[in-house]
């Protein structure tokens, strides 16, 4: 064996001993909304909700919003055209809580994402000292609101996001979403991300965002991210580049959420994201993803290539390519777990990281070639960087 493939493979053994070494520290650094004190401030908060074609989730999220243990607050949902009975079930509601103000969207121009738009316009109604701008697919316990503000007060923050407990039923969701958390919390060292303060370090996520309105408006708002496909992102980077304080806390005990219903609609929500959160960089896209493959998957194969008696397809020795397998059993295991996903899922991650990688291929494919459509809109085709 090549001295150059013999570093080739301490390469892995040694990138995955990281992997583990961030997802320890994210596992029992990472804070929940409940770890606060409770705050004696509870300032008024607009709770901002974009809804299309959600009948089927519009009235659970309405409902848990409406049952906060908080003193003060709004919830302001807009129909964005909607051809089911999402409004029809919005009205149903403000009807029977004047807490609810229920919004019909205006057309949307032409250099605006649907969502932004959207989300602006929620913006606009709103009266609150904060903001909090939630998706309609989610459910919120009835702490969220007094524990999330309190932790934000806590941390003197501008922006508090959250990862929501993910809800998976069919096995195309069971198979794909998890690897989202995975993702996270492997490769994003969150409290060394809090003190750096570094915009390319950071993940916010949109089904849970908490603003104060000041930092909000300081940063532009959605109007100074209306051409971001990944909103969420954005604005998260855009607090940090303002000098603004972000925080990304653990809200599994207080949200859940099911991002997707069956396997299609996985692969297409995935399609129009993952590109995107790279900054359409092809070169640097491309690097990640083949080097994830060679990490999670060379190991496994050079083991079932020996087992079949095809040892000769592979130089990986058997001693080295088991210690990968166990480390990477470890390393999935362990975050679901944290994030409670079924355990029995982490011995998938094999199939899981193929389909991943596969959608991500798919998601550069499709944004070059301007195929991305979301929620019956098609997408503006990005422009594409080949490295930086």
């Amino acid at each position: 064996m090549s001295a150059v493939w013999h570093l080739h493979y301490q390469m892995i053994i040694f990138f995955l001993v990281i992997l583990q070494i961030i997802a320890i520290l994210n596992i029992f650094g990472m804070r929940r909304f409940d770890q606060y004190p409770q705050s004696v401030e509870l300032p008024y908060v607009s709770i901002l909700i974009p809804a299309r074609n959600e009948q089927e989730n519009i009235e659970t999220c309405i409902r848990s919003m409406l049952a906060q243990d908080y003193p003060q607050f709004e919830v302001i949902v807009l129909d964005d055209y909607s051809t089911d009975n999402t409004l029809f079930l919005l009205r149903k509601m403000a009807k029977e809580d004047r807490r609810l103000r229920v919004m019909s969207g205006l057309p949307m121009p032409a250099d605006w994402f649907g969502k932004h738009w959207a989300c602006h316009q929620l913006y606009q109604k709103a009266v609150g000292q904060l903001l909090l701008f939630t998706d309609a697919d989610t459910y919120h316990s009835p702490s969220t609101l007094r524990d999330s503000v309190s932790s934000l007060l806590a941390e003197n923050a501008d922006l508090v996001s959250a990862f929501p407990q993910q809800k998976v039923v069919t096995w195309g969701e069971k198979l794909i979403v998890p690897v989202i958390s995975w993702g996270i919390f492997s490769i994003l060292p969150i409290p060394l991300a809090h003190r750096l303060q570094i915009p390319g370090i950071s993940i916010t996520i949109g089904q849970f965002m908490l603003f104060k309105r000041q930092a909000f408006e300081a940063i532009g708002g959605y109007e100074a991210i209306k051409l971001e496909l990944v909103d969420d992102v954005a604005l998260g980077r855009n607090i940090i580049l303002n000098g603004l304080q972000w925080r990304f806390l653990d809200g599994t005990h207080h949200i859940q959420c099911r991002m997707y219903q069956g396997f299609l609609d996985v692969i297409d929500g995935f399609t129009k994201n993952i590109f995107a959160i790279f900054d359409y960089r092809v070169l640097p896209y491309l690097v990640v993803w083949i080097w994830v493959g060679i990490v999670f998957l060379e190991p496994l194969l050079s083991v079932l290539f020996r087992w079949m008696g095809m040892g000769w397809l592979t130089n990986f020795p058997p001693n080295l390519a088991l210690i990968a397998i166990l480390q990477s059993l470890v390393l999935w295991l362990s975050i679901y777990k944290r994030f409670r996903f079924a355990v029995y899922l982490s011995l998938l991650y094999p199939l899981s990281i193929s389909i991943f990688i596969f959608t991500a291929l798919r998601s550069m494919f499709y944004t070059i070639t301007g195929q991305v459509t979301w929620k019956e809109r098609k997408l503006a085709k990005e422009p594409i960087r080949w490295i930086w």
